[in-house]
């Protein structure tokens, strides 16, 4: 019996086989995989079971809870910002957002708070910091001192008062760390300064309806019935003390969980899922992540022969590329991540792509999107088991993409 549902372009057959070996050799639950080629699909493959509990299979248009490859709705609808001209990425956050500067140590004279180690004194103004900075990780600002609640949370001006009162934890621009949450908030508050609207929102506005992708940041109510139930596997690694800086900044000092599946509030909770949560918490489709990503590079069929205008012209794309973070952060880490403005470039150790073009953003139930306008692809893989750290699932699928297009 085959493992999958679905098609694949006979050019892309070795995407298929992949597709299937994942099911004999990882402990694969359900999953999805979708390429497109020059702006069209070639691949839409699908198999397993979208809820253990009740058996319920993985279909065509089932979505499912996708982490931090939010940051890539984000990053693209911030990229287009600046491409119309609305949006200066090296500009200071306080052009767009003056309370966001509001407690600078370089005007107070007070040392940043926290419980991690800090370089210097923060000489440098909260009032420097850029959005490119934050896109890279190296705004200083990876977790929140305010204990917020899970309410306070999805109100999201209690997040945006916490950022504004927020003081570096380094130099803004000396190291890096992974801003985690508040990624997606302090660049989702610039997104709604400059057009009134939530990232979530003006996702959806601009990009996610005009191409009818199935990606959301905040699930409406009436896309819950398509959505599957995440499953831990045995053996992850786990989370450090709630305490840590690592742990902060995935849990938000605690008011999120993390895995935390089936619980209040949990990755399971309905709730949680309607939480506009733009660093971490988009829910999508395989085909609603990878038709992003070929909107980005290449733009996408449209039926009748049209196409629609890619949506990051290469000049923009070759902005986003250039390595802005890499090797040890902050909290002394080198997973081999390679970081551009808002985008995981590629990296042997760390994310295998195709080429120097290749940007996309990966999520910690192992999914993982991204584009290359050199090779026109657009990629994504979704998955509803989360297997963890060292997870070679997608990675398989990308190699057999190379392959497909001729090593």
């Amino acid at each position: 019996m085959e493992q999958y549902q679905g098609w694949a372009d006979e050019r892309f057959g070795a995407v298929a086989d992949a597709f299937a070996r994942n099911y004999a050799d990882f402990p694969e639950l359900g999953s999805a995989v979708t390429v497109f080629a020059g702006g069209r699909k070639v691949v839409e493959l699908w198999g397993g079971i979208a809820d253990e509990r009740t058996g319920r299979p993985w279909e065509a248009g089932t979505v499912v809870p996708v982490f931090s490859c939010a940051k890539g709705l984000v990053a693209v609808s911030v990229h287009l910002l600046a491409q119309r001209g609305l949006l200066d990425l090296d500009a200071p956050v306080s052009r767009y957002w003056p309370e966001f500067a509001r407690h600078d140590p370089e005007q107070d004279g007070s040392a940043a708070q926290g419980s991690a180690k800090q370089i210097g004194n923060t000489r440098r103004a909260k009032e420097a910091i850029t959005c490119r900075m934050v896109l890279g990780h190296r705004a200083g600002l990876p977790a929140l001192d305010a204990a917020l609640s899970f309410e306070e949370i999805a109100a999201w001006e209690p997040v945006v008062r916490a950022i504004e009162e927020q003081r570096p934890l380094w130099e803004p621009g000396a190291t890096y760390e992974y801003h985690g949450h508040v990624f997606g908030f302090l660049l989702g508050e610039v997104v709604r300064r400059i057009t009134g609207l939530t990232p979530g929102a003006y996702f959806r506005r601009e990009i996610g309806d005009p191409l009818g992708l199935s990606a959301w940041l905040g699930l409406p109510e009436a896309e819950h019935g398509r959505l599957a139930r995440l499953a831990e596997a045995e053996g992850r690694r786990p989370m450090p003390g709630p305490e840590h800086l690592l742990t902060r900044i995935v849990t938000m000092n605690g008011a999120l969980v993390f895995p935390g599946l089936d619980v209040p509030h949990g990755w399971n909770d309905p709730a949680l899922h309607a939480v506009e949560l733009p660093g971490a918490g988009a829910v999508a489709s395989a085909t609603g992540l990878a038709g992003l990503y070929a909107a980005a590079v290449t733009g996408v069929e449209t039926g009748a022969g049209g196409r629609t205008e890619r949506l990051l012209s290469p000049a923009t794309v070759t902005d986003a590329i250039r390595e802005l973070s890499s090797g040890a952060g902050f909290l002394g880490f080198d997973l081999g991540a390679r970081w551009g403005s808002g985008v995981v470039l590629p990296s042997p150790s760390f994310r295998p792509m195709l080429g120097a073009r290749s940007f996309g953003n990966d999520g910690a139930g192992g999914q993982f999107a991204f584009g290359d306008d050199e090779f026109g692809i657009g990629f994504a893989y979704t998955a509803n088991r989360m297997i963890g750290h060292g997870d070679a699932r997608a990675d398989r699928l990308v190699e057999a993409v190379r392959v497909s297009l001729g090593g």
